[in-house]
Formats: structure tokens, sequence, C-alpha cells
């Protein structure tokens, strides 16, 4: 189904070839929703545009467009200021944009042109510690961006390429052997492998000796000693199970799990053929990947400013000792991709801090011939409300199971004080739907760029910009459904929209197949979270303003089908964000 943004491009298009206009190559032919809707539906300022390059008057050729654009069956025309181009929806065409709707399962989304391979890795957590609130971010944005890509129609296949192999291992290694607690291993293995690695990290720093000790029982494991590696395959085994309960907790899953060790049989043939391509060469020991002097300096990766100079800043691919690193595995990594998953686009959901690790990677895979689109899809920091990194009073970072529980228990309060009627076990399930939803919400809610407070009772309110408030959005159009007492067709038959609310309604609901597709232009779940609070605002002003079981005829059945599609739409909506919505509250 095309949208009516995609046929009023079109007619457009028409016009202004039936008006005898050369476009310039390239032209891009757009209209967008107007900002205000005083001024119609839509509105498009090409003639403005145009007019500047023909050297023209904008409002004349605004006039040339308009009297060749034939759109008579949907809309009104005028022209405003400038040059603006006006279109205002006829009633008719709502009535039959809701017919339409209501009779799409994908509720006017279409599905790519030409669907790409599209790997996200996200999450990516590290092995032998608890998950934290840090892992939120990367965690809920790129489930998010997986779910809206499949159902655009792309082709997704997620990894969580977790850390599996690397210099923690080491410090885990010498304290299992050196300090573990028997008791405390069965009993919760991944907090006492989380105070193992404080402990030791913390001897690192009083003597260099254990340090080097550490160190060894790394190269130890890396050249496959059978002690080493039956304790790494033990941690990683404790730790996937404790990852597992959180993802559980999110509705989170993957296709994959290539952690870091995964690519240990790749890292010396890669090594090779780096330096065989002559991108990799040894420097005070170490072999490294320096510059390819193509870019200016300060937009070079390789290159920073020390002294006033600008100095190399090699990506080291092989370290002195002889041992790799994740520099190392994220190279394979991206040919693993492209030659078993024959990947268009890989996406990386990871801490903007990581941004210049990135800006190697993607230059290293550039020079070695990767025509796949790498993109590092970065976002901010949780603050507490202090404004400052959310940390615990010890200065630690939260774990998130911890942080989940408290919007669980957050959630439970309030619904205790709403919906004291509900049965116990009723509202614990309640409780948990809207604390999940709540923390992801308010997530994807932000621009990912950009930091935000985490503030559980703002989370969890009912009103506001909340996932509660579209739950209970949610939860109402249910409601209506509930007291009906027959049967309703619910159709494109006789529809009726032409109550200011109904119109409002209406316009909204025909945006969700037009502002989806945008959510990937700049990869920003934002977009449809800003949409879903638009939606459910509009279905609680028609909601107050027209009557809908009082109504009758086809009046109230066009009023239940604008119920109906909002309900659908939440839903749709919601769970492409990795959110449930529940039947009551």
């Amino acid at each position: 189904m095309n949208t009516l943004l995609e046929i009023l491009e079109s007619r457009l298009l028409t016009a202004l070839s039936k008006a005898g206009i050369d476009l310039p190559v390239g032209f891009p032919v757009k209209i967008f929703a107007a900002a205000d809707v005083r001024h119609g539906d839509y509105q498009a300022n090409t003639a403005m545009a145009l007019a500047k390059r023909l050297k023209m008057n904008p409002r004349e050729l605004a006039t040339q467009v308009v009297d060749a654009l034939e759109v008579d069956d949907l809309a009104d025309l005028e022209i405003a200021g400038p040059g603006f181009i006006n279109f205002r929806i006829k009633s008719e065409t709502w009535s039959q944009k809701v017919g339409q709707l209501i009779n799409d399962p994908r509720l006017g989304v279409g599905s790519v042109a030409e669907p790409q391979n599209i790997v996200v890795d996200f999450s990516a957590p590290n092995v032998a510690k608890p998950m934290h609130v840090g892992h939120i971010r990367s965690t809920i944005i790129g489930d998010s961006l997986s779910r809206i890509c499949r159902f655009l129609g792309h082709n997704v296949t997620t990894d969580n390429h977790i850390g599996d192999w690397g210099t923690q291992f080491g410090m885990v290694i010498y304290g299992w052997k050196n300090l573990i607690d028997p008791v405390a291993i069965e009993a919760d293995p991944l907090q006492e492998l989380l105070r193992l690695y404080r402990a030791v990290n913390l001897l690192c720093k009083e003597e260099e000796a254990i340090k080097d000790e550490c160190r060894d029982e790394l190269v130890k494991l890396q050249n496959g000693d059978a002690e080493n590696f039956a304790i790494w395959e033990k941690c990683v085994e404790v730790s996937k199970v404790g990852l597992n309960k959180i993802y559980d907790r999110l509705d989170v899953s993957f296709d994959h799990w290539l952690g870091e060790s995964y690519y240990n049989s790749e890292l010396v043939p890669l090594v090779k053929a780096l330096e065989a391509e002559g991108l990799a060469r040894e420097s005070d020991g170490a072999l490294c990947v320096f510059s390819g002097e193509e870019l200016p300096p300060k937009q070079d990766p390789f290159k920073e400013k020390r002294d006033g100079e600008w100095s190399d800043f090699p990506m080291i691919v092989r370290k002195g000792d002889g041992a790799f690193n994740y520099a190392t595995t994220d190279v394979a990594t991206v040919d693993h991709r492209l030659k078993q998953w024959n990947a268009d686009k890989i996406w990386y959901v990871v801490d903007a801090r990581q941004s210049l690790h990135f800006q190697q990677l993607f230059d290293v895979s550039k020079r070695r011939g990767c025509k796949a689109k790498l993109e590092h899809i970065s976002f901010g920091t949780i603050l507490g409300k202090d404004g400052k990194p959310l940390k615990t009073r010890d200065g630690d970072l939260p774990q998130l199971a911890d942080v989940l529980d408290d919007a669980v228990k957050s959630a439970r309060t309030v619904l205790e004080e709403k919906s004291g009627d509900l049965p116990v076990e009723e509202k614990d399930e309640l409780a948990k739907m809207i604390g999940i939803g709540s923390v992801k919400f308010t997530e994807l809610s932000h621009h990912r760029s950009s930091d935000y407070i985490f503030d559980l009772d703002k989370m969890v309110a009912l009103q506001g910009d909340t996932a509660p408030y579209l739950q209970y959005s949610y939860v109402r159009v249910r409601a209506i459904f509930r007291k009906l007492e027959e049967e309703v067709t619910l159709d494109a038959d006789g529809l009726q929209i032409t109550e200011q609310g109904e119109i409002n309604l209406a316009r909204t609901l025909s945006k969700f197949g037009e502002v989806l597709p945008t959510v990937l232009d700049d990869l920003k779940p934002n977009i449809l979270s800003n949409y879903l609070l638009d939606l459910a605002k509009a279905f609680h002003s028609f909601f107050e303003a027209c009557q809908v079981l009082k109504s009758e005829g086809d009046v109230r059945k066009s009023r239940l089908v604008l119920c109906e599609l909002t309900g659908r739409v939440l839903q749709q909506g919601l769970g492409l964000l990795g959110i449930q919505v529940p039947e009551r509250m």
C-alpha cells in the first residue's frame, strides 16, 4: 500500500513534467507533513527550491505546478507565502485511507524494494562479569533497530560479540587458582567471578609481579594450556547462564553469540595477511597498522597531535608479547561477516567512547577491500539525578539486574495505588511488563547520542511521555471493545471521517507507514517513540471529543474502526521497541 506521502510525491513529479519543467539531475522532489495543520496536512517547497536554480519567481512557478497538479480526488491545494504548496486532505480521502488501513495487516507500512543483509552487533558484555547499567543502551537500541529492520523487510543477522577472550581472563584465571571461594562459585558464580576480577585487579596495581603472572596466565590460555582452557570454559558457561537470565527478562535474543574466542584460529593467518598486504609492519616489537596517508591529519584516525605536531597513532594488531587484542579480532570479525553472511551493512551499537577504534577498524577494512557499509551507532551516557554518570554509593556501575528489579518494584508501587483491585498475580505480571517497558521506552524516547537522567519515578508514571502512558492508552482502547454488547464488523464499508477529532486521529494513524521507514535514515528509534506518543495524544483527544459507544450507525462503526486501528498501531509500534502491552491495568 502506498502512503499518502508517496502518492502525492508521485503526482507532484508528474505535474512538474506536465508543466514542462526540467529537473536538474538528482534534484529531490519531496513533500513533508505540515508542521502546523492549520496550513494543511502536507507541504512542498519544491517550487521555491527550483525557482532559485531556474531563476524564476517562486510563486509564479508554484502556480504553474499547481495548475498541472491533479489531486482533486485526494486534497485541496493552496499556494502560501513565497511559494509553498499546501495540501489539505479531504475528509472522504481520510475515510478511504482508514478503510485501507483496517484491512492491512501491516497497517500501511510497506516493505523495502531492495532488502539488504544487515548485521547488527549489539550488547556484547564481557564474560565473567555481570551486566551493568552501561549495557542498557546498546542492548535496547540494538534490539529495537533489529526488530524494525526485519519488519521493513531487510535480512537481519544479530550477533552478540561477547568479550570472552581478553586481558581480564588472565586476572580471572589467576584469581581462580589462588583466591577462589568454592562455596561462592557454586552459589553465585557471576558474583564470585566479579569478586575475583576486582581482587586481582587491585593486587596488580600493588604488585608488578602479580601483574606479570596474570599476563603469563593469559598467554598460556591463548596458547592452548589445558588447565587454563578448562577454567576459561567454565567461566564462559556460567556467564552465559547469567546473561541469558537478563536477556530473557528483556525479551532480547540473538541469532549468534560469536565472541572474541570464536576467531582465535583466524588471527595468525590474518596478521600474516595484513603484513603481506603491506598494511601492517613491526614497530617497537608490536605489529601495527599505520595511516594510509590519504586523509588530512585532523580526519585521520591514525594520527594524533602531540606537542603541536602530528604523530602516528597506529592500530596494534599483535602486541610485543605475541598476544592479540580486540582490534585484531574485530578485523577478523568483519571478514567473517562478509564471507559467511554476505553483509551489505554492519552496524556496531557501541558506546561513543569507542569511536576512534571504529574509525580505525573501518579504515583498515576499506583498505582491505570491504564494500559493505560499516557504521558505528554510538550513544551517550545514562546519568543519575545529580547529572553525573549513574553509579552506586560505592562508585561502581549499578548491575543491570538490580536496575530492572528496582524498575519492577517501582511499577508495582504505582499499580498498588492505581489498580489495587487486581489479583496479586496479575499485578506482579503487570509490574514486570510496565517496569521493563519503562526502562526500554525511556532509553528509546531519547535521541541516542544524548545523555539522559535515570529517574524511576518519572519512568513508571502513568502521566507524561512514558511507557505506562502508552500501555494505558492501549488498555483504554481494549476497554471500549470489552463494553460492546454486540458483534461489530470492522471493515471499510460506510466509513465516515468528518469530525475534527476523527480527522486528527486518522491523520496520525496514516503516518505510521510514513514515519517508520525514516527510523533507519539516521538509525534513531526515538522517531518511532515520539510518533507513538503523538498517536496516544491524538487518541485521547478524539475520545474526549467524540462519543464512541453512544454514537450510532456508520458514525459509531467509523469511530470503532479508529479505536481498533489505534490499538493495533500502538501494539505493533511498541512491539518494535520491544515493549509489551497489557489488556488491562
